[in-house]
């Protein structure tokens, strides 16, 4: 048994170079940015925001929430991130194998077009106890010869077999807040020939937990480490930094105990 490695810390929505330093600070090692779909793509604070995180070393991440392969291409020759990440939601129907196909088409045409920049793509994962409806390892399999990067993400299961239209963003999965079947996602990370990180609710309060049970190569946030209203309720794009700073503590604590715990096993061998 080898040694553990670092774990990476990943942390949506970061839209502004201001808040980008500041996580920075915090340790966080991968700063992900959101392209939505409604705005026009060349948003200068956002371009700023990537210019900073790889200034610091750090890697940055973009999600364009669209689809249009020449309309990514440009933006992606744009802003030039460390890392695209594409959380398109993938068909669970019969059309799978085409709509998949065209999504592994237009991460190859990335890879040709920018051979430095890393693409990540999110594999769906239901919530506990469902996990034998969505086709989560077969996903795995397809994606990962034309992705450097999976991310796990929490999809919402209605009573039909495809549920994309209940997502919060429809077309794609993510930000729902909730966790998905973690003993589904350590079978994706044991699965995999390429770093797995984990995500879809994970917060300071079970990322400890979620990294002892799955083992992944990292662990993202994003509602549970959002603003709440005065309602309670989650608001995009802008950080609590408290549970930012307790998120990284959790994530380094629990680094630390597997770390020891293969040591251990090391010297008992």
């Amino acid at each position: 048994m080898r040694s553990m490695t670092r774990l990476l810390i990943q942390i949506y929505e970061i839209q502004t170079p201001a808040e980008a330093e500041t996580l920075i600070g915090l340790g966080v090692d991968h700063i992900g940015s959101v392209l939505p779909p409604e705005e026009p793509w060349k948003i200068a604070a956002l371009k700023d925001t990537i210019a900073v995180v790889q200034a610091s070393g750090c890697k940055s991440c973009l999600i364009p929430l669209f689809g249009a392969p020449e309309t990514v291409l440009r933006a992606l020759d744009y802003y030039c991130p460390d890392i695209v990440h594409f959380c398109d939601a993938l068909p669970l129907g019969e059309d799978g194998a085409h709509v998949c196909d065209q999504l592994i088409a237009l991460q190859l045409r990335v890879k040709q077009h920018f051979p430095a920049m890393a693409v990540m793509r999110s594999i769906p994962i239901a919530l506990p106890g469902f996990a034998e409806r969505v086709p989560t390892l077969d996903f795995g399999r397809r994606f990962e010869s034309a992705s450097d990067f999976f991310l796990t993400d929490t999809l919402l299961m209605g009573s039909a077999p495809s549920s994309e239209n209940r997502q919060p963003v429809n077309g794609f999965i993510g930000i729902t807040g909730r966790p998905c079947d973690w003993d589904m996602a350590g079978c994706l990370v044991r699965q995999s020939k390429i770093p797995v990180i984990l995500a879809g609710g994970i917060g300071p309060a079970n990322a400890a937990e979620a990294i002892v049970r799955t083992r992944p190569a990292g662990v993202d946030s994003c509602t549970q480490t959002n603003t709440r209203d005065a309602w309670g309720r989650n608001i995009r794009f802008r950080k609590d930094l408290a549970k930012v700073n307790r998120f990284v503590e959790a994530v380094r604590c629990a680094e630390t105990h597997l770390s020891s715990n293969a040591e251990r096993t090391l010297i008992h061998v």
